[in-house]
This record gives structure tokens, C-alpha cells and sequence, in this order.
């Protein structure tokens, strides 16, 4: 695992004419939301933009610091994005925006798990987020403590609902053909009658969309962010 931060300060060698590092990282995210992120290393990436494996090394020291260059690349498509309103539209404005980026590049949270993104694009992100809560009155810690929480939250959720696709689509199947295939199991364990919480959930539980989902603890979420606000005034309800 390469020291988050270092690529950046890494300017490369000379290498033939028209091969650069942005075409060596473009290609392995082309490739990445093509066949997934285990598909993409040195040599596929080489193939894909007709190089030689070992010219890319004059520009990328190696695969963790392509990934962290990838991890970058992407989410400069929403670092630049303005969200007005107030704090709590601006922050949906940002959580909605990085749920669509998340599935269009499914493998993007698996890269940012226990990496800190160092990247300028990151930085930016992070200026933006954390200056959302500063001009609330929160102090840097309390600003940059709720930004990463925010963030924590996405990552997570967002991991979960790309887990559940996957599950069937691993399967070969649609969701409902799923459901149907695990459903004598479930019915074993409803009649078994040892879990009253599930079976209820079951029968009377109400059947969300992720997107319902997602907003459902988002909104939980902002809710205590806004208990924890310096100014009574700026704590917004839950639309």
C-alpha cells in the first residue's frame, strides 16, 4: 500500500509522444466501469491505450497510486458542483450528487475504504463540505468531524445498496427472481417462530426503493447534525 498523498508530489519521466498520465488514468477508470475494479492493473491498462507495461511506470509509480489517481479523477465530476440554499439542501445537494457518482463508478467506494483521499479534487471536496459548517459558526474540528461523518455515512449506505445488486446480479438473476429463490428459507424461518421482529418485518414491513432508503437515513442523519449546530436558529427540520 503506497503513503496517501505521495503520488501527487510524483512528476514522472519522459515517456513516448501522446502517452501521459491523464490517458493512463482515464483508461483505467474506462476500464474499471467496464469489468470492475479487479480487472484493471499495469499491463490491461498498457493494453488498453496500445503502450508498453513498463512505459507507464515513467508516469505512475504503480497500481495503488493509479487507484488513488482514479479515486480522484472521479470525484472531480462532482468537486466543482455548486449546491445552493441552505446547509441542509446544500448537503443533499452534495449526498444525492455522490450517490449518482457512486453508481456510475460502482468500485469507487472499495478504493476510498481506509485510504484518505489526498487529491486536489479531494481537497476541494473537503473545502467545500467543511466550509458549509464553518459559516455556520462551528469551529474547524466540529466542521471537519461532521463533514467526515456525512462522508462515512455515504460510503457506507452506498456500499450496502451496491452489495444487495450485486448479490443477484453475482446470481445471474433479477431481484424478484431472488427473492423468489430465497423465499422457501425464509419461510422456514418465519414458521419456525423464533424471530417475532423478522416476521413482522416480513408481512408488515413497507417495501422502499434504495433511493427511499438512502434518503430515509440521510434525513435521520441531518437531524442530529442539526442538534449539534451553534446557532438554535439554523437547526432546519426534516423536510
Amino acid at each position: 500500500m503506497s503513503v496517501p498523498g505521495l503520488v501527487w508530489m510524483y512528476e514522472g519521466q519522459p515517456s513516448r509522444p501522446g502517452l501521459s498520465r491523464d490517458q493512463i488514468v482515464c483508461a483505467a477508470v474506462a476500464l474499471a466501469d467496464a469489468e470492475g475494479i479487479a480487472a484493471v492493473s499495469m499491463r490491461r491498462v498498457a493494453d488498453a491505450i496500445g503502450a508498453g507495461t513498463m512505459s507507464l511506470y515513467r508516469h505512475v509509480p504503480g497500481k495503488d497510486e493509479l487507484q488513488e489517481l482514479m479515486v480522484d479523477r472521479v470525484l472531480g465530476e462532482q468537486a466543482r458542483t455548486a449546491h445552493e440554499g441552505d446547509w441542509r439542501a446544500q448537503v443533499c445537494g452534495f449526498a444525492h450528487a455522490y450517490r449518482d457518482l457512486v453508481l456510475r463508478h460502482r468500485w469507487l467506494p472499495e478504493l476510498m475504504a481506509g485510504r484518505p483521499p489526498m487529491g486536489p479534487n479531494a481537497l476541494r471536496q473537503f473545502e467545500s463540505g467543511v466550509g458549509v459548517f464553518r459559516e455556520l459558526g462551528c469551529d474547524i474540528t466540529t466542521a471537519s468531524s461532521l463533514m467526515k461523518l456525512i462522508r462515512s455515512y455515504l460510503l457506507g449506505v452506498l456500499q450496502d445498496e451496491l452489495g444487495d445488486q450485486d448479490t443477484w446480479r453475482r446470481a445471474g438473476m433479477t431481484e424478484l427472481e431472488w427473492r423468489d429463490q430465497i423465499g422457501p428459507y425464509v419461510r422456514s424461518v418465519v414458521e419456525s417462530g423464533q424471530y417475532p421482529h423478522f416476521t413482522e418485518y416480513v408481512f408488515n414491513a413497507e417495501d422502499h426503493e434504495q433511493a427511499e432508503e438512502f434518503e430515509f437515513g440521510l434525513n435521520c442523519l441531518l437531524d442530529g447534525v442539526a442538534a449539534r449546530l451553534p446557532d438554535q436558529g439554523l437547526r432546519a427540520t426534516t423536510p
